[in-house]
């Protein structure tokens, strides 16, 4: 987990928004199963991807403003910006090579 960026309020828009990098920011809770079974592949995307593309993980419960600003209605939502917009949209667990093909297209 050593190449993930916990995200919050505070640091959300400079690792994010004005990130040089694509970001892939995973939105998840602790109480969410999927979540749970997503988070390690989450974690081996931000090792395959070092120095390439960041990748960052949100607490809903924590941080539910940024959630709620884009429309992050179910657990796990993935999304990928690029230049501080939205590029790619991935709700629920999906497998780790679908995953890396979103990244990679951002790059």
């Amino acid at each position: 987990m050593a190449n993930v960026v916990t995200l919050t309020e505070s640091n959300f828009e400079e690792e994010v928004l004005k990130a040089s990098e694509p970001v892939l920011v995973d939105f998840w809770a602790a109480w969410c199963g999927p979540c749970k079974m997503i988070a390690p592949v989450v974690d081996e995307l931000a090792n395959d991807f070092a120095g390439k593309a960041k990748v960052g993980k949100l607490n809903v419960d924590d941080h539910g403003n940024i959630a709620q600003r884009y429309g992050v209605m179910s657990i796990p939502t993935l999304i990928l910006f690029k230049g501080g917009q939205e590029q790619t949209r991935i709700v629920g667990f999906r497998p780790k090579a679908e995953l890396a093909k979103a990244i990679e297209a951002a790059l």
